[in-house]
This record gives structure tokens, sequence and C-alpha cells, in this order.
């Protein structure tokens, strides 16, 4: 957890953790969906808009459900106490900009003006979940006529686990260690390197860099790549990829440190 959080009851404390593990993932996603719409406004308007439309159909899956399961469960118990009040009054405000900035995405727009606004986003969403993590969270927790862990009873939206069902993640990875790709029957080596996107994770967080390659993984569409430049060899990543759904991508070691490993992840 990202702060001491005081529980009145240990299935509380076991909620807050899984509420927190879960802002963390959709954070990640978020954070490499903007990354290479960021990265697609530069350089190719067609695959900035793919990106956009991803983007959007991300936050229509997950982060607007989310932000109403908040609002349906945890918010009122806060609004109940008088030291949470105001602050919840302005999440609630936060909850509507996100949504217009969600808005904003939906229409076809400039690449620069899809940048601007799907970071606007990320950082909106970013400070958004500190809040509720600091704040809101260790309020609700603390509280003794409240169970936390009854109010999320259910709540997918709040607590993950739906993550896996088949939407349109492509995920996925080729076979751990291969040298020079797959060993064919794919794309892999047949898209040069300088035309793909890349994802340099290491100065992204450790508690949201597998979840920001999911989510950039997620806007790579069939036959194009992504080149992941990670501090090691990223075995442990390329297996969770493996497990979400397997043999989508390929992988090809681009270059193996010793300052950085960089590998071009071919969507099959």
């Amino acid at each position: 957890m990202s702060t001491l959080t005081l529980a009145s009851d240990p299935r509380d404390a076991a909620a807050v953790e899984a509420v927190e593990a879960h802002h963390a993932q959709l954070a990640g996603q978020l954070a490499g969906r903007v990354a290479m719409l960021l990265d697609a406004a530069d350089r190719d308007p067609a695959a900035a808009d793919r990106a956009r439309a991803g983007l959007v159909a991300f936050c229509d899956r997950e982060l607007l459900p989310h932000a109403a399961a908040e609002e349906s469960a945890l918010y009122p118990a806060a609004h109940r106490t008088a030291e949470a009040r105001l602050l919840v009054d302005g999440m609630l405000a936060e909850h509507r900009r996100i949504g217009a900035l969600v808005e904003a995405l939906r229409a076809p727009l400039t690449p620069a003006r899809a940048a601007a606004d799907a970071r606007a986003l990320q950082v909106l969403f970013e400070e958004h979940l500190d809040k509720e993590n600091d704040l809101v969270l260790p309020l609700i927790a603390a509280a003794p006529d409240v169970s936390l862990a009854g109010l999320l009873a259910g709540m997918h939206e709040l607590l993950g686990g739906h993550e896996e069902s088949g939407h349109e993640e492509p995920g996925g990875r080729g076979r751990d260690g291969e040298e020079g790709g797959c060993g064919g029957g794919c794309a892999c080596g047949e898209t040069d390197a300088g035309e793909a996107p890349e994802l340099d994770v290491r100065e992204v967080p450790h508690a949201i860099r597998h979840a920001t390659v999911f989510g950039a993984l997620e806007a790579v569409p069939a036959g194009r790549s992504m080149v992941l430049v990670a501090p090691h060899d990223p075995l442990p990543l390329l297996a969770q990829i493996e497990q979400r759904t397997s043999g989508a991508f390929a992988v090809e070691y681009l270059e193996r440190g010793p300052q950085a490993w960089r590998l071009r992840l071919t969507h099959r």
C-alpha cells in the first residue's frame, strides 16, 4: 500500500490492498496506451488515430466503469464522514473532468490534440488515484462502523479480476530467450525496428511497469511491432504476457544489455 493504513478489520486491510493493486494496474495500462499514442502522433497520423480509438475503448471498458463503481460503493460511505465530505465532492468533480476528457477523445482529432488530451487524462487519473489511495481508502478502512470489504463485495470494477476476459487484448509473447525471433511462421523480422514505436520502461515506476507494457501491447495492431526497452532481461514480464494470451506476440532481442535490453514484440 502507498501509505500506512490502519484498518478496523483484517478484511478491510486486504480490501485496501486489492483496490490499490487494481489502481496500479489501471494506471499502468493507461500509461502504456498514452505512450503509444504520443509516439504515433509524431510520426504516423493513422496509427495515432487507431491508438486514440483504442484508448477510448479502454476507458469505456475499464476507467469509466471503475469511476461509476466508486461513486456507488465507496464515495457515499466516505461522504457521510465530516472529514471526507469536501474531499469526496472534489473527487466527484474530478470524475466529471475525466469523463469530459474521454468524450473529447471520442471525436477524430488532429494527432497533436489527441496526444494533448490523452496526456491530460493520464495526469489527472494518476493524481486522482493517489488521493483515493492516500486519503479516501484509509478513512473508510479506519471507520469502525463501515466494512470496506462489505462495500466492495462483488465489485469487480474496483477490485479487478475481469481483465482476462475476452476483450480486445492481443497479449502474449514469443518464446523466452530465443535468438532472432520466433523461428518462423510470423511477422518477426519483417518490420524494420526503426518504424516500430518504442516504449522505454526504465523510468516507469516498478509498481506499474508490467501493466504499462500490457497497455501498450493492447494498442499494437496485428502485423505491427513495438520495441520494448527494459533495464534487465524481462523474462518474468514475457512469461506474464504469455499467460495473458498465449502466442500472440513474437519476440526478437535487438540488444542484450548491459545498460538496456531492447526487444521487438511483433503482433502475429
